[in-house]
């Protein structure tokens, strides 16, 4: 390391032990975000994010408070972390994906009996809890990662919220298996476990454990747990058969890296076991990111016609009986384009139909 690149780091370092200095230097390179024309370049991953990320310590708590009063805590350990700090406004409507959080939100108004795979550290758990509340409804939060599912809890309690059941086991096709998280947070995905190893967790299917607690209804379903959604939904098909008006909506992650849509998302395994329950499929456009889309539609992609070439990527898909729930004038169908939006990438593709 030379010099001058030894007294950058000093001179981060102590920038990021003073709060002020910290949030103003987080502004500026927020601002310089929207001055710069850099067709190609991913300038939040490449530039100016790794900046502020020399800011922050892994074990660091963070403190956001977002325009509607919710408040979060969380570790500062992920790009879920990072693009939350950098927000604009600094006070924004969501923590994490603006339209799947506004659709789960929305879907949560006709919501008692919510189950989350993957709840982390609350941030989409505590907009859906504040929603069922409403109804006197229950929020079934998996998250096997004991420090986010502590941060979890301490969210609910910031928020005044006593619906949230915070549960460590996985969720999967049986109730029976060992497993353990492999990677590192929110990159990390489940693989067997042998009896006996410290950091390993039981699965449960989701029907197992509502029938254990004398939950009888199921109207909302959302997981993002890094490829065991297939199992996860295959624990809950006695729910899924259920007609239209009974049957859960579904909102899940599909990636690359775990499911093969060689011959178009139609043909895999997730959507076959979904469509032959009677469901309705759509790709979910949005940013992966925090990224403000006040009063943009939410734009959903029918199943058949989503724009899928690029490297291996994953996106948020929403399954419904009654698909008719999307008539309305916040919600917009397209085809043909990609359900990423990225602000470097060919706008025709994967910018908001309207324009960003």
């Amino acid at each position: 390391m030379t010099m001058s690149q030894e007294k950058a780091l000093q001179a981060l370092s102590r920038i990021a032990g003073t709060d002020e200095w910290r949030a103003a230097l987080i502004r500026q390179l927020v601002a310089f975000e929207g001055q710069i024309q850099a067709p190609g370049v991913d300038v939040r991953e490449e530039l100016t994010g790794p900046l502020v990320d020399a800011l922050f310590d892994d074990d660091q708590v963070v403190r956001k408070t977002l325009s509607n009063g919710v408040t979060f805590e969380f570790l500062y350990r992920s790009k879920i972390a990072r693009d939350f700090v950098m927000s604009t406004p600094e006070a924004p409507d969501h923590a994490w994906e603006p339209q799947t959080s506004r659709i789960l939100v929305d879907l949560a108004r006709r919501a008692e009996q919510v189950v989350i795979g993957g709840a982390y550290f609350g941030d989409h758990a505590v907009l859906i809890a504040r929603e069922v509340a409403k109804r006197g409804g229950t929020v079934h939060a998996f998250e096997p990662n004991s420090q986010q599912r502590a941060m979890l809890t301490r969210n609910a309690g910031l928020n005044g919220l006593t619906n949230i059941v915070a549960r460590p086991e996985g969720l999967w096709h049986d109730s029976t298996t060992n497993l353990k998280l492999v990677g590192y947070d929110s990159f990390a995905s489940a693989e067997a476990a042998e009896d006996g190893e410290g950091d390993a967790f039981r699965t449960v299917t989701i029907a197992d454990y509502l029938q254990a607690a004398g939950v009888g209804r199921l109207d909302l379903i959302v997981l993002d747990i890094e490829g065991a959604e297939l199992g996860a939904l295959r624990g809950a098909e006695p729910f899924l058969a259920r007609p239209a008006g009974e049957a859960p909506d579904i909102l899940f992650e599909v990636h690359r890296h775990y499911v093969d849509w060689t011959n178009g998302l139609l043909d895999t395994d997730i959507a076959r076991l979904l469509t032959g329950h009677g469901y309705t499929l759509f790709a979910l456009r949005d940013f992966n990111s925090n990224y403000d889309l006040a009063g943009k539609p939410v734009e959903l992609i029918p199943a058949d016609a989503v724009y899928l070439d690029g490297p291996p990527h994953g996106f948020n898909m929403v399954a419904v009986k009654d698909a008719s729930v999307f008539e309305g004038p916040g919600y917009a169908i397209v085809r043909d384009v990609s359900p990423k939006y990225l602000r470097h990438k060919d706008p025709a593709l994967h910018h908001p139909v309207g324009g960003l």
